[in-house]
């Protein structure tokens, strides 16, 4: 077991976890981020991620989970005065009791599933973190192997995005990718090798509503842009469209709620098959 350390100043090695909350080129270049909250602390060791440093207050009396992670995980032990914590924590008041720093992924798309069955997502350039890790939730809840991040987009390690995936973000690959053509790649090596992967895209003027559309068959869906939609690059890669009818004022959904719907109506399909076939 690692010794203990202290830090009881805003010294540079404090500063530099601190610009990890809010500064992506720093998240990029060091290829770590911070996590908050027992659940996604949980989950991140459950899955095997990589624990760089668990940084605790040093001034109370932790629970048993705290101590037990401390006790348990390969990783430099912190103890951090309160005030200092409940910065990293993004807490006004009370602070949390431990912070993790956990190593980054490679942006691979290798670590998706090779399941004859997949099920993925491709967010076209995101805005929001908070929707991203939203996704990352659904598709965690629904059965779909992960979720591709597509163009300039905000970033799947924001702690904004960390923690609207409630810890899911451990358990689906999300992998950023700069271009449509990194994933048309992928998605040709894929078909060589006999897995025929579908392009769907969601659409208000799809080609089909979204209960006709068969997906049981291995499909990527693609949701658009908060604001604008697919791009045209997209658009114009997609094999099928497809649309969720509404009723009611509304005109459009959120782009998390739009991917959550159509990512329910994924999972039912595949739930059904399975029960005709058994």
């Amino acid at each position: 077991m690692r010794p203990d350390q202290r830090i009881t100043s805003r010294n540079a090695r404090f500063q530099q976890w601190e610009s990890l909350l809010n500064n992506r080129n720093k998240r990029t270049k060091v290829r770590e981020f911070l996590v908050q909250g027992v659940r996604p602390i949980s989950m991140a060791v459950r899955y095997g991620w990589p624990v760089k440093a668990l940084v605790y207050d040093g001034k109370r009396t932790l629970s048993q989970w705290a101590e037990d992670l401390l006790r348990t995980v390969d990783a430099e032990r912190i103890a951090m005065a309160p005030d200092m914590l409940a910065d990293l924590g993004e807490k006004n008041e009370n602070a949390p009791e431990l912070v993790a720093v956990i190593e980054m992924p490679a942006d691979d798309l290798g670590r998706f599933s090779a399941a004859e069955n997949f099920l993925g997502v491709l967010f076209d350039r995101p805005t929001s973190p908070g929707n991203i890790g939203s996704i990352i939730r659904s598709a965690d809840a629904f059965g779909a192997h992960g979720l591709i991040v597509s163009g300039h987009a905000a970033d799947v390690y924001d702690p904004k995005s960390v923690r609207a995936s409630t810890g899911s973000l451990f358990a689906v690959p999300a992998v950023r990718v700069p271009s449509p053509g990194d994933v048309m790649a992928w998605v040709e090596g894929k078909r060589a090798e006999g897995q025929p992967i579908v392009l769907v895209g969601t659409d208000e003027k799809g080609d089909c509503d979204v209960f006709d559309f068969d997906f049981t068959q291995p499909v990527l869906l693609l949701i658009g842009n908060e604001t604008s939609g697919l791009s045209s690059a997209w658009r114009s890669l997609c094999d099928h469209t497809v649309s969720i009818p509404m009723t009611g004022s509304a005109s459009s959904l959120n782009a998390a709620n739009a991917a959550t719907a159509v990512l329910y109506e994924a999972s039912r399909q595949r739930i059904a098959a399975r029960k005709r076939s058994a």
